[in-house]
């Protein structure tokens, strides 16, 4: 008997592989992309151990890590927050909430917001600024869509609408998750299989009346003639990402989840991730995890270019008769800037 395609995980493997493969042809071009936004983690428990989790992540806070895990809740209904102080005091807001159908599947929707402050309007004629202010806004919105294939095998995606405004100008543009989670590895319990595809989707563009300029052509007698400049058209920072994810039991209440992964850039230098939470009765947890790009350039003085390393996290999951809580906390050290503090808070119905 020919065995069902959703039982076969190395075919959504290949089938990954291909819709990525010309996006992740190119070779690195570091700080060209459009949309870094995407590239911002949510999500504390899982920002713990360094986003290592690809193929263990499971719940809410999968519609950002793995599209695939959203499935895997055993509550109907889901919510999250997520707020985090990422580099230069840039606040980065997440909610995201999720319903399980039965027979058709998991839908979540997201909404993550970088909010960068005030920033002072400066020109060429008024460099200590023109008394104006203005407040830049990212916002991207997701909708996702999970399902279980098999008790060992989900997958899901997530559409991502970007909406990018500064002062007068505008980009906006659209990007494609996809991921399968494949559990029990050649029939080894506790080891699990993930991978993701990520921000695949057209170039953006910015534009609006910011960019209009008043313009003298040489040799002309007439007055100054209005133009407008034509912003590049800048590729979203594709991603490909394979992880692995082993439980190890211990004792009758412990357990250690080992997590792995390889993360594989379109425009920036790769990336292995590393992680490990220990849980006690699945009420407390504790989580470390590490980042390392070995392929990553030197800076002028001799210094690794690449900023990120280090992150530690803890959690507790509390359940009542008609809601579950997660309190998840994760701190995330930076070279050169004041490390990341990561808050979340998760409920289950």
């Amino acid at each position: 008997m020919k065995q069902p395609f959703y039982k076969a995980p190395a075919l959504w493997l290949v089938v990954l592989l291909i819709l990525t493969g010309a996006a992740m042809a190119q070779e690195s071009r570091i700080g060209t992309n459009a949309a870094s936004e995407l590239l911002v983690p949510v999500g504390a428990r899982y920002i713990g151990v360094g986003g290592s989790s690809i193929a263990a992540v499971q719940g809410i806070e999968a519609i950002y890590w793995n599209p695939a895990g959203l499935s895997r809740t055993t509550h109907s209904a889901n919510a999250m927050f997520s707020q985090m102080r990422h580099i230069s005091d840039i606040n980065v807001s997440y909610v995201a909430v999720s319903a399980t159908f039965s027979g058709l599947g998991t839908f979540g929707l997201s909404i993550k917001s970088l909010d960068v402050g005030e920033i002072i309007v400066t020109t060429e004629e008024s460099p200590d600024g023109t008394g104006a202010i203005i407040n830049p806004q990212f916002v991207t919105t997701g909708l996702t869509y999970s399902r279980a294939l098999s008790d060992r095998v989900s997958v899901g995606a997530t559409f991502n609408l970007i909406s990018e405004s500064i002062d007068r100008v505008g980009a906006s543009g659209f990007a494609f998750d996809a991921g399968v989670q494949y559990s029990n590895v050649g029939q080894i319990t506790g080891l699990s299989l993930g991978v993701a595809v990520k921000n695949l989707g057209p170039a953006m563009q910015y534009d609006g009346t910011g960019l209009f300029r008043t313009s003298q052509p040489n040799g002309v007698d007439r007055g100054s003639t209005p133009l407008q400049v034509v912003a590049q058209k800048d590729e979203l920072p594709t991603t490909l990402e394979i992880g692995m994810a082993y439980a190890v039991p211990f004792g009758t209440k412990s357990k250690f989840d080992l997590t792995t992964m390889y993360q594989d850039n379109n425009f920036l230098d790769d990336v292995s991730r590393f992680g490990v939470e220990y849980s006690y009765n699945e009420t407390f947890f504790l989580r470390g995890g590490y980042n390392l790009s070995p392929d990553a350039p030197k800076d002028a003085v001799g210094e690794d270019s690449y900023i990120y390393g280090l992150t530690l996290g803890a959690g507790f999951h509390y359940e009542l008769p008609n809601i579950a809580m997660d309190f998840n906390y994760a701190y995330r050290d930076l070279a050169f800037f004041d490390g990341s503090h990561v808050f979340s808070i998760a409920l289950g119905f």
